[in-house]
Formats: structure tokens, C-alpha cells, sequence
């Protein structure tokens, strides 16, 4: 179908439109599926309660066919047979219903699932157009309908005619019978017909309940442009998400810089990468990790923090580089730079001993600190 802007629904839809039309109570159901669960419990519950409804007959026949006459012309006597011939058959069609019920709700969520919508609940002025009644008698769907009833019809008068030509014989010495075998081999009659009747009733079922979801999803099949509209009502405009961006990433930056007073030591190179280095020696087996990293602007602020808080700063390019462009903020730094951050590290620590008059000078931080080939960045 063309939309009015020329685009055709090709696309399939979105989680979203199929959770709005869920909320709509535009779900996939299959009529055949439900009655096919219906007849199901049926057969299941005759089956099961079969003997019950029996005996129940059998006691209804007594009551009634052999009652004395004086019992017809007494009205309370009349109230206690008509009251036991009631409880006699009420529960067993009770709990006949019951399951007859549960199989009904099964076959009735089976396909789609449970939803609630009030929506879906509301009246639609549009059904009692006449011109909308008009299209959907000859739309596709109606056609499909109506091949799927002759179908079914076709389908169950074969099968109940096959199961009632092999069962004609016995259906036809039921007069010939007393009562209590009759009326047992009627239900057996009966319940063979309904197995036949559901075992023809599968095919349908087969048939229609693919159908079923395959239009359902036909139904709700997007245009690209519907797709874009939608992303950009659940993603929100991209100037907002520009901006949300940039308020995450100056919220991150304050995060950072707070841990730069923390620091033991920011690696430079000294116009370009800035990386502060915390190491926790209190801690059993930890290793450096990299507090903050930054470049340009934010690699000066770092730098600047640093020399308010009196944190050391040292020169050493290759191994800034190394750090920025191998390490991730808040982790361990690479292993193949241990090595190296190990003697920025000795180094700082030996200065501070010797700036406090408990050590002697520190010897000079090596030209070259030992990098690894796959970690070197120019």
C-alpha cells in the first residue's frame, strides 16, 4: 500500500510499533486456534467426566421415568426429585465447563499473548460506515475468510461423515438396546464423532495460525520514513543529544580532574598529553592505574591542577604517548608499560625522599624507558 508521500510499507516494524499496537490490542489471533482449543477440551473433558455423566443420566432416568404416580401430585416430593436431579447433573457439568473453559483461554492466548487494552474496548465509529463495511466485504482478508470457512466446512462434514458411516451399524442398533448400555454406547458414539471433528479441525489450524501472525506483522510494516520519525522520537532531536553529550563529557572532565590532587605522578609530554598516575602501594597486588588523560586544553589543566596540589610532573613524550593512546581512564595501566612507569615511579619517590632530608639525590629518569615496539605511539 502507498502512503501519501509515495513510500511503500517495506520495512518490517519496529519493537516499538509493535509494542504500541499492543497497547492498542492489535495482536495476533486465530479464530480456528480457539475453536479448535475449544472442541479439544471438549473431547478431553468427556473423556475424563464421561462415566460421571453417565451415571448421572442413569440416576436422572430413575428419578424421573420411575417415579410412582402419587409423586407427580405431591409438589414437595416433586421439589426434592427435581433438586437431586439438578445436583445429580450440575457438577459434573460444572467441572465439564471448567475444563472446557481453560482450554478456551489457552487456545485464546496460545497466539499473541495476554493483553489488556482499553482501548481496544472503546467503539470505533468507523466499523458502522458503510463505505468502510463496504471495502472490508471485498477486501483480501474477507476472501481469506471465507475460504478458510468453506475449508472448515469441508474439512469437519468429512471427518464427521467418516466417523459416522464406521460407526453407522452401531448407531443404528442403539433402539435395540436397554437404557443403561444405550445410553453408554451413545457417549462412545458421540465422543468418536468430536475426535473426528478435532482431528479435521487440525489442518485449519495449521494453516491459519501462520497466516494469522504473517498479516499481523503485514499490518504494521513501517516506511523508512516512519522508521527515521520514530528514531527520532525515541532518541530525541540531535541538537538535544549533542548537548546531553556535552554535559556528560563535563561532568566526566570534573571527575577526572578531582583525582588528579590524588595523584602520584602526571606524565608529560610537555605541550600535548597529560596522564596522572595513582598508585595504591597499601593495597596487596594492585597495580598503577591511570587517574586522568587528556590532551591539549585538558592535558594544561591537568598540569595545572597538578602544580596546585604540588603532585610531580615529568617529562617523558614517548611514554605520555604510550599511556594516552594504550591506557583507559580508571583501569590498570598495560602491562608491557609497567616497566616503565615503575622507574617514573622510583624516581618520584627517591625525589621526595631527598626534598624531605631522607634520602639522598635521586639519580636522573633515563633518556629511554623501556617501551615495548607494539605500545610506541609518534
Amino acid at each position: 500500500m502507498a502512503e501519501s508521500d509515495g513510500q511503500e510499507k517495506t520495512e518490517q516494524p519496529t519493537d516499538r510499533r509493535l509494542q504500541q499496537a499492543r497497547e492498542k490490542g492489535q495482536i495476533p489471533r486465530s479464530r480456528e486456534a480457539q475453536s479448535f482449543a475449544v472442541l479439544l477440551g471438549g473431547v478431553a473433558g468427556l473423556a475424563i467426566f464421561s462415566g460421571w455423566f453417565v451415571s448421572a443420566f442413569r440416576t436422572i432416568f430413575n428419578e424421573t421415568f420411575g417415579a410412582r404416580r402419587e409423586t407427580f401430585f405431591d409438589p414437595t416430593a416433586m421439589v426434592r426429585v427435581f433438586t437431586r436431579v439438578i445436583i445429580e447433573i450440575a457438577l459434573p457439568v460444572i467441572c465439564y465447563g471448567a475444563v472446557v473453559f481453560v482450554c478456551a483461554l489457552i487456545g485464546s492466548i496460545a497466539i499473541g499473548g495476554l493483553s489488556f487494552s482499553q482501548e481496544g474496548l472503546m467503539p470505533k465509529f468507523q466499523r458502522i460506515n458503510p463505505l468502510s463495511g463496504i471495502k472490508r466485504i471485498f477486501s483480501m482478508q474477507s476472501i481469506v475468510e471465507l475460504v478458510k470457512s468453506v475449508l472448515k466446512v469441508v474439512c469437519i462434514g468429512a471427518g464427521a461423515y467418516i466417523f459416522i458411516k464406521l460407526e453407522f451399524e452401531s448407531i443404528m442398533t442403539l433402539p435395540s438396546l436397554v437404557m443403561p448400555e444405550a445410553q453408554s454406547e451413545a457417549m462412545g458414539i458421540f465422543f468418536k464423532i468430536l475426535i473426528g471433528v478435532v482431528c479435521a479441525m487440525i489442518p485449519i489450524v495449521l494453516i491459519d495460525v501462520p497466516y494469522q501472525k504473517w498479516h499481523h506483522i503485514n499490518e504494521l510494516k513501517m516506511t523508512k520514513q516512519e522508521i527515521k520519525d520514530e528514531m527520532k522520537d525515541t532518541e530525541g532531536k540531535p541538537e538535544v543529544k549533542n548537548r546531553i553529550r556535552q554535559l556528560q563529557y563535563q561532568m566526566a572532565n570534573r571527575r577526572m580532574m578531582a583525582n588528579v590532587p590524588k595523584a602520584d605522578v602526571v606524565v608529560t609530554n610537555p605541550t600535548h598529553y597529560s596522564v596522572a598516575i595513582i598508585y595504591e602501594r597499601d593495597k596487596p597486588h594492585s597495580a598503577p592505574h591511570i587517574a586522568a588523560m587528556g590532551v591539549d586544553e585538558i592535558a594544561f589543566k591537568i598540569r595545572e591542577i597538578a602544580r596546585e596540589y604540588d603532585v610531580p610532573i615529568i617529562e617523558a613524550p614517548p611514554l605520555a604517548r604510550s599511556l594516552y593512546y594504550n591506557g583507559k581512564l580508571d583501569t590498570e595501566i598495560p602491562e608491557g608499560l609497567f616497566a616503565a612507569v615503575a622507574q617514573v615511579l622510583a624516581y618520584v619517590y627517591q625525589l621526595k625522599m631527598y626534598k624531605s632530608r631522607q634520602g639522598g639525590a635521586p639519580r636522573p629518569l633515563p633518556r629511554v624507558l623501556p617501551i615495548p615496539e607494539n605500545l610506541q605511539h609518534d
